[in-house]
């Protein structure tokens, strides 16, 4: 049998080997990790881990041997040459150090250790997720490295891991596939390095050589904290910065601690992300920045790319105007076949919205953009938009009706100036149950479809209330629970009060289910970007299971937050629309997902998939916002 300690006002309980099989919540008196099921088992337990070296790689799972004390326990692991020590301490706080030491006659370089961290960041229905799970928030930037691992419903307290001694420099994920599917997030393990696998990794990862008798030692301590700022109070980073994104030659401020050594600003020329380091003499930490050329450069450079490159010329009829995925390392336009996510419909109207928001602003060539949408109308018209109002998936192959499509080719028709064919789109989407179904943009859309058709304040009204009876227990929909659910539910909700129709503090009993899918952590790709876990699979070419930062619907958060009736949410909403300029890159082209994880199943990632499909989305909200 194992033991059970006090940690804090919760619990930890550790198996009769030493490992931690659930760290359970004062409040919700539920396990933050994951539970023993098809997800998870006993060899993935918080504590256990893998290395990898010149000199062989191993698991560890069971100690050789193994103390308890009257706070915790000690371990022992033999891992070839080389030895680990672990040591557990509960009480107010919970401590573990963990200690790698070559007792081998020869060096051992290693290039991969990593310690399972396996929260409980699975999607099991929105009642669960709400009242359960954990949105797991990660930062390997050295000895600043930490997590907070916050209650889906935004309550306090989280659990907060901070890095007292030592550097972690990645993060990996393992057991995601299509088995598990959208709707779990994986193991996270946690890493020294992972240079063996991606050396490029979140900035570099560097390579642990141990001579004979060198020792390796890191050690982290969680604690119970109310909320994100609660725990940052008690961290003392060795570098901070306010600001990430800006624009090239642009100057960005950061803040080594004192005695630190580091830059206070930084600046670039040449558009991209960059890292900047600072270090004490013994330890050193890394975030990352962007610089973006102006907007106007960027969305004209985008339109001159998906105009020349990511049309089908080839076709003789008028789907040639429709806008297709694009591999950017073969050149190639992507055909679909039965995978819908690479259609010639669904989210690739994205790219024509953004031919409309550009033209109404007057950029790129107006005859030219002109007739690109006209076409596409055209194409529209004939392939996807049936008499009735129905939206298809693809215009070559019969699908199941998907409702997300149609408020977006509504939105289409509207900017062309088609509000009887827009009114029509959305009466089909409820005559198909819509008001049963969070898709994207419909608040603001009824919105402004009203102004031409008052009676579509009463789907508002009747969507609205819909969702106000559902409370927690929110109908799934391609997963089981998700940021973009919860955006789109505010984003109708804020409508509805806009309209008198709902009251705020409806509004503000759900903002925590949205704010608790991201933290601030200082990476751009990161900070204020909502988890999401399995676009790279479903959009790109690497068919990666794993965290996309930033996705470009995290781009929904962002107009929740700039729609929201007060205005202290903005600069976050600003903040991710900048961002998700990551994604775009000088010469027009662009990247669909960036796998931010060092490896996924054992493959490397920290890479951007080289497909271009929708994100062009990104573009269109940053446009519609105002974005400068």
């Amino acid at each position: 049998m194992g033991q059970t300690f006090r940690f804090g006002a919760g619990s930890v309980e550790l198996t009769e080997d030493g490992a931690v099989a659930a760290v359970v919540h004062p409040v919700r008196g539920s396990s933050v990790l994951l539970e023993d099921g098809v997800v998870h088992d006993p060899t993935r337990y918080w504590g256990k881990g893998f290395v990898i070296t010149d000199r062989g790689s191993h698991r560890w799972d069971a100690p050789v041997s193994q103390r308890w004390r009257s706070a915790g326990i000690d371990l022992l692991y033999q891992l070839g040459d080389l030895e680990l020590r672990v040591g557990r301490r509960f009480g107010d706080v919970w401590t573990e150090t963990y200690e790698v030491r070559n007792v081998s006659g020869e060096s051992v370089a290693v290039g991969s250790l990593a310690v399972s961290t396996p929260w409980r960041d699975v999607y099991e229905s929105s009642r669960e997720s709400l009242r359960k799970a954990v949105h797991a928030h990660v930062w390997t930037g050295g000895a600043d490295s930490w997590v907070w691992a916050t209650p889906m419903d935004g309550s306090g307290p989280g659990l907060g891991l901070q890095l007292t001694e030592g550097e972690l420099w990645a993060y990996s994920v393992e057991s995601r596939d299509g088995g598990i599917g959208s709707n779990s997030r994986g193991h996270l393990y946690l890493h020294v390095t992972d240079h063996f696998r991606a050396p490029h990794a979140m900035g570099g990862q560097p390579q642990l050589v141990l001579r004979p008798g060198d020792s390796y030692r890191w050690t982290w301590q969680l604690g119970w904290h109310d909320s994100l700022a609660d725990f940052h109070a008690t961290r003392q980073p060795l570098l901070e910065a306010t600001e990430l994104v800006a624009e090239v030659g642009e100057t960005l401020s950061v803040r080594p601690a004192h005695g630190v050594t580091g830059p206070s600003s930084v600046t670039s020329a040449i558009p991209g992300t960059q890292y900047v380091e600072a270090t004490d003499g013994k330890v050193s930490s890394r975030i990352q920045v962007l610089f973006h050329q102006p907007l106007r450069e960027l969305v004209e450079s985008r339109l001159r790319f998906v105009l020349d490159r990511q049309r089908p010329a080839e076709r003789s009829d008028s789907r040639r105007f429709s806008f297709l995925p694009y591999d950017n390392e073969t050149g190639l336009t992507v055909l679909s076949g039965a995978w819908r996510d690479w259609s010639d419909a669904r989210e690739r109207i994205g790219t024509a919205l953004l031919l409309q928001e550009a033209r109404d602003r007057g950029w790129g060539d107006r005859a030219e953009l002109d007739e690109a949408l006209t076409g596409y109308e055209q194409f529209v018209v004939e392939h996807l938009v049936a008499a009735d109002g129905t939206v298809a998936d693809d215009s070559l192959h019969e699908s199941p009706t998907r409702l997300y499509n149609f408020p977006w080719f509504a939105r289409f028709f509207l900017g062309q100036g088609d509000h009887d064919r827009a009114v029509q789109i959305i009466d089909r989407y409820y005559e198909l149950g819509g008001d049963h179904y969070l898709a994207f943009d419909l608040g603001p859309l009824l919105l402004a479809l009203s102004e031409h058709s008052p009676r579509l304040l009463e789907h508002l009204d009747r969507h609205a209330r819909i969702f106000l009876e559902y409370g927690e227990d929110l109908p799934p929909h391609e997963v089981n629970y998700e940021q973009s659910m919860v955006a789109p539910l505010l984003e109708l909700l804020v409508a509805a009060h806009e309209a008198g129709l709902v009251d705020r503090a409806e509004l503000d009993r759900r903002l925590p289910w949205l704010t608790a899918f991201a933290a601030d952590q200082p990476d751009v790709r990161l900070r204020h970007i909502p988890i999401r876990h399995w676009d790279g699979y479903w959009f790109g070419l690497l068919r990666l299971w794993a965290d996309v930062f930033p996705h470009y619907w995290s781009v929904l958060s962002a107009a929740v937050y700039l729609s929201w009736p007060s205005d202290e949410l903005a600069h976050i909403g600003r903040a991710i629309l900048r961002a998700n300029l990551v994604n775009f890159f000088p010469d027009g082209s662009a990247t669909c997902a960036f796998v931010y994880p060092s490896a996924v199943n054992g493959r490397p990632a920290h890479v951007a998939d080289p497909l271009a499909n929708d994100q062009d989305w990104a573009l269109v909200y940053a446009l519609r916002f105002g974005l400068t």
